[in-house]
């Protein structure tokens, strides 16, 4: 297994949001010419190779197999990835099966390629020292399947996305787009006094190392205790301070060193299908009572809906020992009755 490493550079600190529109822009513009520029025919045109299999997994491994007959005799064949003067070359392997022909294979592990499309070529050299140099022509565009999966998957280790695209010449090759900076949620820990949260900050160069939940309807903030070591980070949510900020059950969301944190670099469509969390009884070691649910939203936010119950608890007269009562409405923001077992992502 082969391995491509280029580090890419880091921008300090967050950009406004005029200046990631106008990076977005820029970058859009700079693939639609390097993806122009990397489907150019130099030199004397030759076909392009149809692989038996390319695939990448992950945004991190690159799988080709081709049909060892389609290269015809050659003693040296090899996949060249390239962008302007950086480049990589992989040997080609030859592979025999009983149940087919024979097959040429390799496997690349692509690690912080720097923002850009990068050319896919084959080189193949005969006996005569010839030398070709071919692209590859992408499987056909299909209908996308409805799975629980999207196609492409980020690197789950630096967020980076690579994907293989298509040129207008038809020819194959790989374009890599650096993640912006995240908060990125590992897992949470829900347990009888309260929920903690472990997670890591992905290409993120701000020195705010500052936690806070923010209610969602009125942007009240409550500061969250956060515990660092490197890049990644534990903290406890806040139940006693976030109830305690206004009666009835809201929703929060939190932010991390100033950005958003959530489940972001995952190929999971529905974060909140595929991962349904029940909602909980807490008890804070002040001894109140608060009724939460910690959960990820469809786009694969973090948030927490809590309501302080320790008023509805039992008391003579009120129902069985041991149950707690639900009211017909729960009161948050005074604009209408809502179910407590409403679904709040």
């Amino acid at each position: 297994m082969h391995r491509i490493g280029i580090t890419p550079p880091r921008l300090p600190g967050l950009p406004s949001p005029l200046g990631r529109r106008l990076r977005a822009a820029t970058r859009s513009t700079r693939f639609r010419l390097e993806r122009a520029a990397a489907g150019r025919v130099r030199g004397r045109s030759e076909p392009l190779l149809t692989p038996a299999h390319l695939s990448l997994r992950d945004s991190r491994t690159l799988n080709l197999a081709l049909d060892a007959a389609a290269i015809g005799a050659a003693d040296r064949a090899r996949l060249l990835i390239s962008r302007g003067p950086r480049g990589l070359a992989v040997p080609l392997v030859r592979e025999t099966h009983t149940a087919g022909a024979p097959l040429l294979t390799a496997t690349v592990t692509l690690r912080d390629m720097r923002d850009g499309v990068w050319r896919l070529t084959v080189e193949t050299r005969d006996a005569g020292g010839r030398v070709r140099r071919r692209g590859l022509a992408p499987a056909a565009d299909a209908a996308p399947l409805a799975t629980p999966t999207l196609p492409h998957a980020p690197d789950p280790r630096t967020g980076a996305l690579v994907r293989i695209v298509r040129c207008r010449s038809g020819r194959a090759a790989l374009q890599a787009t650096r993640s912006r900076p995240r908060a990125e949620l590992a897992r949470f820990e829900p347990r009888g006094d309260g929920i903690t949260v472990h997670g890591r900050l992905v290409g993120a160069a701000s020195p705010d190392r500052r936690a806070r939940a923010v209610r969602r309807r009125d942007k009240v903030t409550v500061p969250v205790d956060v515990a660092w070591s490197g890049a990644a980070f534990t903290l406890r949510v806040p139940l006693a301070a976030m109830t305690g900020a206004g009666p009835g059950q809201w929703v929060w969301d939190f932010r991390v060193g100033g950005l958003p944190l959530g489940r972001w670099l995952s190929d999971v469509r529905d974060p909140a299908a595929a991962c349904p969390t029940p909602f909980r009884v807490f008890a804070l070691p002040g001894g109140a009572l608060v009724r939460a649910h910690a959960h990820f939203t469809g786009t694969g936010a973090f948030a927490v809906t809590c309501w302080d119950i320790t008023d509805l608890a039992w008391t003579p007269g009120q129902g069985p020992a041991g149950q707690v009562p639900v009211p017909d409405a729960v009161s948050g923001s005074g604009a209408g009755r809502r179910e407590l077992t409403e679904e709040t992502s």
